[in-house]
């Protein structure tokens, strides 16, 4: 009898072990899922030069010319599921697997991408200013605005008007020429660079980083808190590293040469 309770407990425990170990393949399934989709979910916008900014607006860093060579940038922000599958967790107040994570700061989504980078092998970051308002002006093929010809506020944004004060899914407005969505509303998008409202007008134009120095990051595109004239491509504001608010989130950008390794 003692040998069969015996046996039996061997039985059990390495059932467990197998079903442990299936759950640990499952889940690294799950991630390589996720990790396969941020790779297709990057657009390649090719490099040019483009006036940024705008003399006419306040809010908006004065117009200058910009040279970038070619870049990455996410077809869309990161979502919760996204974020869900690399922290653990999801900081977001208002919660979908495909909603744009929000209520991260700066400083969270430094962390966020170094986590990434560990899994994939890549080398994610943030888009500098000069890239993502590029990428939102369809590139060198685009017209200078953030949305394709005939297209109105309505097709391609959630802002204020039509938001109903919250995000909304990603991708699911109209994108600009070169297959972006949702550069201007739902959620604010968080850039590598330093916010300044001088530094364009004396810095280098070519691949331009942003300022050394400086408290704030610059914030681009408005939000689904946002009016119309809000959500313009030139529209920048600064944000404390440390801040977290449910309308800004942030989407990923890469550099070409680091994509072919």
């Amino acid at each position: 009898m003692k040998r069969i309770i015996a046996f039996a407990a061997i039985i059990i425990v390495a059932l467990e072990a197998c079903s442990q170990g299936q759950s640990t393949n499952e889940s690294a399934n799950d991630g390589a899922t996720a990790i396969a989709s941020v790779a297709d979910n990057m657009v390649l916008v090719s490099g040019g030069s483009f006036m940024m900014g705008s003399d006419f607006e306040p809010d908006g860093v004065p117009q200058h010319r910009v040279t970038l060579d070619d870049f990455y940038i996410g077809k869309h922000e990161v979502t919760q599921a996204l974020w869900q599958e690399v922290m653990g967790n999801n900081p977001s107040q208002n919660r979908g697997d495909n909603l744009p994570v929000e209520n991260v700061s700066w400083l969270d989504c430094m962390e966020f991408i170094k986590r990434l980078n560990e899994l994939t092998g890549k080398q994610f970051r943030l888009p500098t200013e000069a890239e993502w308002e590029y990428a939102c002006r369809g590139g060198s093929t685009g017209k200078g605005f953030a949305f394709k010809a005939g297209d109105s506020i309505d097709e391609i944004a959630w802002y204020a008007e039509n938001s109903n004060e919250m995000t909304h899914p990603v991708a699911t407005k109209a994108p600009n020429g070169l297959g972006i969505y949702d550069m201007v509303g739902n959620v604010e998008e968080w850039c590598s660079s330093r916010y300044s409202k001088t530094y364009f007008s004396t810095r280098p134009t070519t691949n331009p980083q942003g300022p050394t120095t400086g408290d704030t990051y610059s914030c681009r595109g408005g939000s689904f808190y946002c009016f119309a004239e809000q959500c313009f491509v030139w529209m920048n504001n600064g944000q404390y590293p440390e801040c977290r608010r449910n309308d800004i989130g942030f989407r990923l950008a890469m550099s070409k040469e680091q994509s072919e390794r």
